[in-house]
């Protein structure tokens, strides 16, 4: 069974993030009448990049060693506000109230919903010079079956 592994707590520079789409298909029929078939009401596919420049070597190794644990026995990723969703904000306002539910933050980490970040490749590591490297991870949510 899968298990959350959580991500190192290095705070990427850049961050990327795509909420996905709702697995759907359209079909024409030769008169030109279109159906649209919705086959779920979850979101599928987000994906999302983090970017890690001048980092020290050993922040970069710790990220190869969570794609390690995380790969080597198909678990997946989870993130706080100490590493891949740092600095986005945990609340959002509306009428001037402040919902933290239904923040970027909250979306990005996939709250409330059964996505589950893993690495859609391995992370890419450039040496910039003695002992900093740059890094990129690439993340996809999928949807596991209970």
């Amino acid at each position: 069974m899968a298990t959350a592994q959580p991500f190192p707590t290095v705070k990427p520079t850049s961050r990327s993030y795509n909420p996905g789409t709702y697995p759907s298909t359209t079909f024409e029929s030769l008169d030109g009448t279109k159906t649209h078939l919705r086959f779920g009401n979850k979101r599928v596919n987000a994906t999302l990049q983090l970017s890690f420049a001048n980092i020290p070597d050993a922040e970069a190794a710790l990220i190869l060693e969570n794609y390690e644990d995380v790969n080597s026995s198909w678990d997946y990723v989870t993130f706080t506000s100490s590493d891949g969703v740092s600095g986005v904000s945990n609340s959002k306002e509306v009428n001037g109230q402040t919902n933290p539910a239904s923040s970027l933050q909250s979306l990005v980490k996939e709250g409330g919903s059964s996505l589950k970040w893993r690495y859609s490749g391995p992370p890419s590591v450039t040496s910039t010079f003695n002992g900093r490297s740059n890094v990129s991870c690439s993340f996809v949510a999928c949807l596991d079956s209970p």
